[in-house]
């Protein structure tokens, strides 16, 4: 059977390693390239983009309600 503690350990160790690595400073800097090239296009986030749909969706209900409303106040003033 395989001892837990022994993969554990393995698993931090390789944690470890990766950390004092090159890679890991790789992957940071990586990052930080993307996110410069996608600011230069102009790009909009995830969050962005669910901030917009929220409103967009706040925004239709609206006019629906006021649409609704309008269409009451005519049958209303008949």
């Amino acid at each position: 059977m395989i001892d837990r503690a022994a993969i554990d350990e393995v698993k931090r160790r390789i944690s470890e390693a990766l950390k004092a690595s090159p890679a890991h400073d790789l992957e940071r800097n990586l990052h930080a390239l993307i996110a410069a090239f996608l600011d230069r296009l102009d790009v909009a986030t995830r969050e962005d983009l669910e901030v917009q749909k929220a409103l967009l969706e706040r925004a239709q209900a609206r006019l629906a309600a006021l649409e609704a409303r309008i269409a009451e106040l005519e049958r209303n003033a008949r």
